[in-house]
């Protein structure tokens, strides 16, 4: 399957915040947006996800158009998951990744047994089964984080929109997150996530695109797209991209380092 905005563009009130976006997601593709803060990387994803309205432009579903569809079709094609979730109510864990099947309910159904299976199922997937019972606002970052992936996966969508997934993590709670990822690229949901990295993009994306002003002023593989020229004009700093080899030598990597600028001369002290 491929999910395609064509030629998009999208306004908050008066102001036009996305122009002429255009974008393609494979099934099986993990696609980095890159990106400075106010860039419009959420603005993409709430038109993504009929969150926002078009004023011009195409988002289609292989092929079809998806400007009529439903919110529970939307749904069941596109799962999402947002930076950060801060329940109101005291759920179990199991309880928030069971709200995931709404969009598979009636108005005024309740969950089924088979419902409550594929939950469980989906956290199994995730390897947190072990969490059901534990209350969603007493977990870890990284917890939460999976939580809601799973939740994400109960949906049983064919795409993921995730919207700086890794955000607040530390390192080791980063590379968990962004594993699975890859891994459930692997089992064939297309996925597009936000992030303020370029390493992630190197290390686990098969597409880098990049935005700025609300305009794509990049897009393709990693290494090609996300240069380092592309990458200073994106952050309006300095920065280096080196290749780093694995301990054996056999594996290598390209990795973002800022460029090392000079210090500022030390202020003279006089005494009067």
């Amino acid at each position: 399957m491929i999910f395609e905005l064509c030629d998009v563009h999208a306004r908050y009130g008066k102001n036009t915040t996305l122009h002429g976006v255009s974008l393609a997601l494979e099934s099986r593709e993990v696609v980095c947006l890159l990106g400075p803060n106010g860039a419009g990387k959420s603005t993409l994803f709430k038109v993504a996800l009929g969150f926002l309205p078009t004023t011009s432009g195409r988002i289609s579903c292989d092929g079809e158009d998806i400007s009529g569809w439903s919110r529970a079709r939307i749904a069941r094609t596109i799962g999402y998951i947002p930076q950060s979730h801060a329940p109101t109510f005291q759920y179990r864990s199991f309880d928030m990744v069971l709200m995931g099947r709404t969009a598979h309910l009636g108005r005024y159904a309740t969950p089924s047994a088979k419902d409550r299976d594929l939950a469980e199922a989906a956290m199994e997937h995730m390897s947190i089964l072990h969490l059901r019972n534990a209350l969603f606002s007493e977990l870890s970052g990284g917890e939460r984080q999976l939580i809601l992936i799973a939740r994400a996966l109960a949906q049983n969508p064919r795409f993921l929109i995730m919207d700086e997934p890794t955000n607040n993590l530390d390192f080791g709670n980063q590379v968990l997150v962004l594993r699975h990822v890859q891994a459930l690229a692997r089992d064939g949901l297309g996925i597009i996530m936000a992030t303020h990295y370029p390493d992630h993009a190197f290390r686990y994306a098969d597409k880098a695109v990049l935005i700025k002003g609300g305009v794509i002023v990049g897009s393709g593989t990693p290494e090609t797209t996300a240069t380092e020229q592309r990458l200073n004009d994106l952050y309006g700093v300095g920065l280096n991209i080196a290749d780093a080899c694995t301990e054996n030598g056999h594996n290598s990597m390209k990795v973002c380092i800022p460029a090392i600028c000079p210090s500022p001369a030390p202020q003279q002290q006089y005494m009067e």
